[in-house]
């Protein structure tokens, strides 16, 4: 059996999430592989594998904050918010100076509102949008409060064409789970009155995991590793260390004393240092609510 634990990979253009899901299958030689944190086929970058008991950590790591490098390109529009959708409308930016671009950026930092884009796996009324939008359908998304913690401008670039003038802006998003940077590229040139979709993305961190923790599917080919279960959770949240009688109930399902840590999801460890279960404070007490060495 494929030990336990967390891989991080490198995607490459042009594959889905999925389509390295079925690679890792074989490279780790397991069915039981998930990823956190859906990249779409143009992004590059940091995806959070699972493997075997890693997969019941999902679910929590996706909740973590994430960093992109993005380009944004304004003066276009595309019918998907980014580089692989039809082209839209065409707006000479020309006008669009440094000074707007940057203050259009920062209406767009901190609690937003921001409606998801019509090429997204949001569903409505139970079925996926992205699929609506391949049948000409347009659907009614709801806007959700995401955080953007930064949206950092690096370098403002122009390129020209028979039409007018475009306007490249490469920035550093660091935001919550569930942030569109396809959004915020698509509202950034509606802001500016130009139209603007995105045109490259890099994922450069998941929560604690980074570039430099990830391998291509090359290099995993060659020598596939990955990060023991033990440490994932250590890094990624607060550790408890129990005692035998606690670890006993805890494997069983059963509640213990609260943690001293307040709210939010802890690292539960046997005294023998092996990661147990990951519990929540409910109350007066504590309760698993991801159970990795049950009885």
């Amino acid at each position: 059996m494929a030990e336990s634990g967390v891989v991080v990979v490198d995607k490459p253009a042009d594959w889905t999430s999925h389509d390295v899901v079925a690679k890792m299958r074989g490279l780790a030689r397991t069915r039981r592989v998930g990823h956190a944190g859906t990249l779409d086929p143009m992004a590059t970058g940091v995806l959070v594998l699972g493997i075997e008991k890693g997969t019941k950590l999902l679910g929590h790591l996706t909740l973590t904050e994430k960093t992109y490098a993005a380009t944004i390109r304004l003066g276009l529009t595309t019918d998907t918010d980014d580089a692989e959708g039809e082209p839209g409308v065409r707006t000479d930016a020309s006008g669009v100076g440094d000074d707007a671009v940057r203050a259009a950026v920062a209406r767009l930092t901190g609690r937003i509102q921001q409606v998801p884009p019509q090429v997204s796996a949001i569903k409505v009324d139970g079925k996926r949008a992205y699929r609506s939008a391949r049948e000409g359908k347009e659907v009614a998304l709801r806007a959700r409060e995401v955080t953007v913690a930064e949206f950092a401008v690096s370098d403002i670039r122009r390129a020209a064409d028979a039409d007018g003038t475009f306007v490249d802006v490469d920035a550093v998003v660091r935001c919550s789970s569930g942030t569109y940077i396809r959004s915020l590229a698509r509202d950034l040139g509606e802001d500016l009155g130009v139209g603007g979709h995105l045109t490259a993305l890099r994922r450069t961190r998941v929560g604690p995991y980074d570039l430099s923790q990830a391998r291509t599917l090359d290099q995993l080919a060659r020598e596939f590793t990955q990060v023991p279960l033990d440490q994932v959770v250590a890094a990624a949240f607060p550790a408890r260390t129990l005692s035998e009688e606690e670890t006993k109930r805890i494997r069983h399902g059963n509640r213990i004393d609260p943690s001293t840590r307040g709210p939010g999801t802890v690292g539960l460890f046997a005294p023998d240092g092996r990661v147990v279960a990951l519990g929540e404070n409910r109350g007066d007490h504590m309760k698993p609510v991801v159970v990795f060495d049950p009885a």
